[in-house]
């Protein structure tokens, strides 16, 4: 499986209620368990910048990956970026292939 983070921005009427936080996160956990059973949750953090979460999870493709977006995305309170993360020591052995 390959490993995804996931970046997300909310609307600002969305933090508005630290509540209403809580209460949107446990709704998209249970939509992402439910739709994407094959998808395994590494962790999620509160972050500073211009993303309020980062998340961790590994996906089995990128369709699949894509599908936890567009549920993140399905509550119309933020936006996100989805990014691919390579392991170091697979990086290492791409770029040696690509150079050698």
């Amino acid at each position: 499986m390959a490993t995804y983070i996931l970046l997300t921005r909310l609307a600002p009427e969305a933090v508005g209620e630290p509540k209403f936080v809580e209460k949107l996160e446990r709704k998209v956990t249970d939509r992402i368990h439910k739709h994407c059973p094959e998808v395994k949750w590494i962790g999620s953090y509160s972050v500073l910048g211009p993303y309020d979460y980062l998340d961790i999870f590994e996906a089995p493709d990128a369709e699949a990956a894509t599908k936890v977006a567009l549920l993140v995305r399905s509550f119309g309170h933020g936006t996100t970026e989805t990014w691919l993360a390579t392991p170091w020591e697979r990086f290492v052995e791409i770029a040696k292939k690509a150079t050698g």
